[in-house]
C-alpha cells in the first residue's frame, strides 16, 4: 500500500465495518473513507455470488478476520474475481490477490501503470483482465461472469470507471460514476458525524441524489464529462439501457429501490444529449 493511502482509510478497519446482506447473493462491507484525508465519503467493496458458487469481489475494502469469515460462508468460498471499478480503486488489492492467487483481478486497461507510478505491489500479468478503450470485446471476463453481470468501460471518465449490473439481483454496482452521499452507513461505527465538516458538507450538497439532483447533474455535466462528453454520454446511454432496480456506489448510502429512476435523473442532461444526437 502506498504510504499517502493510510490517510484516506481507517486505522482499524475492523471497528468499524459494517457488513450486510442486500440479497441472499450480494453482500456489502462499508467502512469510512476521507477523500484528501478529510472529505468523509465513505468506502464499500461489494461481494456477489454467482449461480456456480464462486465469488466475486469488486471495490475490494480492507480484508480483516471478519470480512474472511463471511467470505468462508458465502457461496463456496472461492474468491474468483477481484475488480478494481476504476483506477482509484485499487488500495487493497494486493492483500487480496495474495489470499486468492488464482483469482482473475478485473481492471480498466490504465490500472497497470497507475499502479506503478504510485508504487503498489504487481499484479502477476497473467492474473489481470483489463478493459480496453474502444473494444468492447475486452470487456469480457469469462463465460460464468459475462452470463451474469452486464458491463460498461466508461473510459471517458477521468477516473476510468468501469460499471457493472448484476442481472439476477438487478443490481448496478459502481465506484465514481454516480456518489449518493451523505455516506451514513460507511460512517455509522466511526463515531462521527457523516455530514460534519464544511468541506463534506459541501461535498454532500453536490454528489447526492435528492429532489432534481441538480448540482451532481451539473458537476458530471461541465466537469466530469467535459473532456470526452460524446463517449462520456454513448457509456451512460448503454448502461440506461440495462435492467436495474438497486444502485451500489462506492460512496455514499445504497439506493435500495428505483435505481432506475434516480440513475436517468442524475444523468438527465446526458441522456437528454443522446436523444437529441448530441
Amino acid at each position: 500500500m502506498a504510504s499517502g493511502a493510510s490517510k484516506l482509510i481507517p486505522s482499524d478497519p475492523e471497528k468499524v465495518m459494517v457488513i450486510r446482506n442486500l440479497t441472499s447473493t450480494v453482500k456489502i462491507c462499508s467502512v469510512p473513507f476521507l477523500r484528501f484525508g478529510r472529505i468523509k465519503i465513505g468506502g464499500r467493496g461489494t461481494i456477489v455470488q454467482l449461480a456456480s458458487g464462486n465469488l466475486a469481489v469488486f471495490s475490494p475494502v480492507a480484508l480483516t478476520e471478519t470480512v474472511k469469515k463471511e467470505l468462508a460462508g458465502f457461496g463456496n468460498g472461492q474468491v474468483k474475481y477481484i475488480t478494481a471499478l476504476d483506477q482509484e480503486h485499487h488500495i487493497f488489492l494486493e492483500p487480496w490477490h495474495k489470499a486468492f492467487p488464482d483469482a482473475s483481478v478485473i481492471g480498466p486497461e490504465t490500472l497497470p501503470g497507475y499502479r506503478d507510478k504510485q508504487n503498489y505491489g504487481k499484479i502477476p500479468q497473467a492474473n489481470w483482465v483489463l478493459f480496453k478503450k474502444g473494444n468492447m470485446s475486452s470487456w469480457k471476463v469469462s463465460e460464468e461472469f459475462d452470463r451474469e453481470f452486464d458491463a460498461e468501460y466508461v473510459s471517458a471518465h477521468p477516473n476510468q470507471e468501469l460499471v457493472f449490473n448484476h442481472k439476477p439481483s438487478r443490481t448496478l454496482i459502481e465506484a465514481d460514476l454516480l456518489f449518493n452521499l451523505p455516506a451514513t452507513e460507511q460512517h455509522s461505527k466511526a463515531g462521527v458525524s457523516a455530514t460534519s465538516g464544511i468541506l463534506t458538507r459541501l461535498a454532500c450538497a453536490i454528489n447526492n441524489t435528492k429532489g432534481d439532483a441538480t448540482w451532481q447533474k451539473r458537476f458530471l455535466w461541465y466537469a466530469l464529462s467535459a473532456g470526452d462528453r460524446p463517449g462520456f454520454n454513448k457509456s451512460v446511454g448503454r448502461i440506461a439501457q440495462w435492467d436495474f432496480d438497486r444502485i451500489v456506489p462506492c460512496h455514499g448510502d445504497v439506493v435500495e429501490r428505483d435505481g432506475k429512476g434516480i440513475f436517468n435523473k442524475v444523468f438527465g442532461f446526458h441522456l437528454d444529449a443522446l436523444r437529441k444526437g448530441q
